[in-house]
């Protein structure tokens, strides 16, 4: 087990590794070896300290970071395949899989809903009840994932509303949501955490066995840890207590989904004399980058005070080019990537991040104009695919006959000329008996229907014979796919029914690939790992140019890294502006600087088009913080006319604009004052920024818009 060696180790970093007892907390910043630390400390207490690796459990954020460590163990020390090494998800779908029962109402076999498959219960319960607004359908999805990323009961979530009539009719549709999940034997992805937390609060026994199982526990990424996490690692801990966590606050970046970066802080409240180290030494990025991250982070208050160094040599210096527009900057960020390929780097150690996906659209013509390979990360994932989510539905059956969700999906498809008054006949029938609508199809209840058993009577003694199938994992997939002529669904001669059909050749070969990874593994346990998979997942693995927002990036590195769009409204993100949410802007720029190794670009444009339209934009606020140069006003200035600028890609020409009006001084702008916009009529000004450059100003049918004072055509009304 040669990769097993503690001299590759710094002598921080040794200081926490050796502090195997108690509670520890040590705060890494990026790039600071964390995965080296803890795949050390777990071969440290297996092979120094005598530790089984059956009492050691490992949490981790990312699909991916879990396979890597897992894997560095594995080459360090015998027995890892018994370490619980996981994602917080994938942990508790294991321990649910075993004692979900004990809760009642559910069993082992659940069904894991994607965002699609909860989306579709949702619309079930508002059209139940007679509502189509949209508004309420939103307001039902944030409270239920409010409530899930809590630890407050169903009822005591409600009574918090109890005061306002609205919401508190919104959340009494919770409760019929949960109930179809629950008739359904599904749980949601925030159910996984919660349900695996009210089983160790309500059935001590289960909590018992895992605490006292798991003496030494890791936790990777612990900034990202929302309230249930957090309690479920007090919880796991609470008999041996010896806890391991790695955080840097200054990477806390989800804080919109629950992740609370204090749990950093309250770690030395809720552990007794917990020890704390700090890694500050960078072994990733060059000086230069980590100057910049430095200056940005220092910005924010609420962080521990650590500073990243490095010992790499001085790399190049990093750029921040002023576009003159999207289609400039994206011909920036082409124009250079073409050149370092020149040069020797390869398409897959380059990546183009962004604070959002709208900027994505410019860029991608810019690479295809240009030939270069990418993809872009946050669109339509692979197991979103309508055919294949119709033989994931497929298969969801053979382990979960109560799932009416899967069913109703692939009911007529293929074609069986079952239509929605079909499907609601069936409904009917299966609300009268209590059973799921395939419980129905497969039992007698439909000798009284003989129209639509007709109908069905091929599906159902398929499926049955299926069901007595004892064979290998890809070859039941096959057999299911062949047998349900879900192939010949497709006209071969389509060219999107072709691409259809690679697709699902594609999804055959990914079964292929799990079954050889986990050759001992089951349907239920594949259907799992698609459902907990993530688009994260697959970065860097295609051998192209990696295009993504920064959240989709958090912990990958790259050579080369593009910063596009630094601009007050888009990093930071407009709503940010006005509120503490700046300081996770900010931490969101530091993690973007610092997944580049040894070059990066910044870049923002004078003006963009966005959101239906042309306008200035102002150069982002942290630019000043880079310290890289001082800009008192934004610099609106053309590019020189250039060949290269023509495109056969006509979408990139360009044509002369007209001298750019000097910009107007904002200090006239006042709190209650009425202004005047050509498109937006008259508006009363309600709050300006601190730092002057933001109002915002209530139109009449308009309502309130957040404008850049220097920028918007306001007239100041007098009287």
């Amino acid at each position: 087990m040669k990769s097993y060696d503690l001299s590759l180790l710094n002598e921080d970093q040794l200081k926490a590794l050796y502090e195997t007892e108690g509670a520890v907390l040590v705060s890494a910043g990026a790039g600071s070896g964390k995965t080296r630390l803890l795949t050390h400390r777990v071969a440290y207490l297996i092979k120094e300290k005598g530790v089984s690796p059956f009492n050691i459990l490992a949490i981790t954020f990312t699909n991916k970071a879990a396979g890597e460590m897992k894997s560095r163990i594995a080459e360090m020390v015998e027995g890892a395949d018994s370490i619980w090494i996981s994602t917080f998800h994938s942990m508790c779908a294991r321990i649910l899989r075993r004692d979900l029962s004990a809760l009642g109402g559910y069993n082992k076999d659940f069904t894991i809903y994607s965002e699609s498959d909860s989306d579709k219960i949702i619309k079930e319960v508002l059209e139940e009840r007679g509502i189509s607004d949209d508004k309420v359908k939103k307001s039902l999805e944030f409270h239920l994932s409010n409530w899930k990323n809590g630890i407050l009961s169903l009822s005591e979530y409600i009574e918090l509303f109890k005061d306002e009539e609205d919401i508190r009719k919104t959340c009494i549709l919770m409760e019929e949501y949960e109930k179809k999940l629950k008739k359904n034997n599904a749980l949601d992805f925030d159910d996984l955490l919660r349900k695996t937390y009210l089983l160790f609060k309500t059935v001590p026994a289960v909590l018992e066995y895992y605490a006292t199982r798991f003496k030494y526990i890791l936790v990777d990424e612990f900034q990202d840890t929302n309230l249930v996490q957090y309690e479920l690692v007090k919880m796991l801990a609470s008999v041996h207590k010896n806890i391991f966590v790695v955080g840097d606050e200054d990477q806390c970046i989800y804080s919109w989904r629950g992740a609370n970066f204090k749990n950093l802080f309250n770690f030395n409240k809720d552990f007794e004399n917990a020890k704390i180290f700090k890694l500050e030494r960078n072994y990733r990025s060059t000086k230069e980058i980590l100057t910049l991250a430095n200056n940005v982070i220092r910005n924010n208050v609420a962080r521990l005070d650590k500073k990243m160094w490095t010992e790499k040599e001085e790399g190049q210096v990093p750029t921040l080019y002023n576009a003159y527009d999207e289609r400039d900057e994206a011909l920036y960020v082409a124009k250079n990537i073409e050149r370092l390929t020149k040069q020797g780097y390869e398409y897959k150690d380059i990546a183009v991040l962004m604070r959002m996906n709208a900027l994505s659209r410019s860029l991608e013509e810019a690479l295809l104009s240009y030939n270069i390979p990418h993809r872009i990360y946050g669109g339509f994932k692979f197991y979103e695919r309508a055919e294949i989510r119709n033989v994931v539905s497929y298969l969801r059956l053979f382990i979960n006959p109560k799932d009416d969700v899967a069913l109703e999906r692939i009911i007529n498809f293929p074609k069986r000329g079952i239509g929605e008054v079909g499907i609601a006949k069936l409904k009917n029938i299966a609300a009268e008996s209590g059973k799921s609508m395939l419980e129905v199809i497969t039992g007698n209840e439909l000798l009284n229907e003989p129209p639509l058993y007709k109908k069905l009577v091929n599906f159902r003694e398929t499926y049955i014979k299926l069901c007595h199938l004892k064979i290998k994992l890809i070859d039941f997939v096959s057999e299911v796919i062949k047998n349900f002529q879900i192939i010949e669904a497709f006209n071969a001669k389509d060219e999107e029914d072709l691409n259809r059909i690679l697709n699902i050749n594609s999804f055959i070969s990914s079964v292929k690939d799990f079954v050889e990874l986990n050759p001992e593994a089951d349907l239920s346990e594949f259907l799992e790992s698609i459902t907990l998979k993530t688009d994260s997942d697959e970065i860097g693995e295609n051998g192209a140019v990696t295009i993504a927002t920064v959240h989709a990036v958090k912990g990958l590195e790259f050579k080369v890294v593009f910063v596009i769009g630094l601009e007050d409204g888009i990093f930071p993100i407009v709503r940010s502006m006005k509120n503490s949410e700046v300081e996770e802007e900010r931490r969101l720029l530091y993690v973007a600087l610092t997944r580049a190794e040894e070059v990066l670009f910044m870049s923002h444009c004078s003006k963009r088009f966005l959101y239906g339209g042309s306008q200035y934009q102002m150069p982002s606020r942290f630019i000043r913080e880079l310290g890289l140069l001082s800009l008192d006003r934004p610099t609106i200035s053309k590019p020189e006319p250039k060949p290269e600028y023509i495109f056969n890609h006509t979408s990139f020409l360009q044509k002369p604009e007209k001298e750019e009006k000097p910009l107007k001084d904002i200090s006239i702008y006042k709190v209650g004052q009425t202004v005047e916009h050509p498109k937006y009529g008259e508006g009363l000004i309600v709050e300006i920024t601190p730092d002057g450059l933001v109002g915002d100003i209530i139109f009449e049918g308009f309502g309130k818009k957040s404008l850049m004072l220097e920028l918007a055509p306001l007239e100041i009304k007098e009287g």
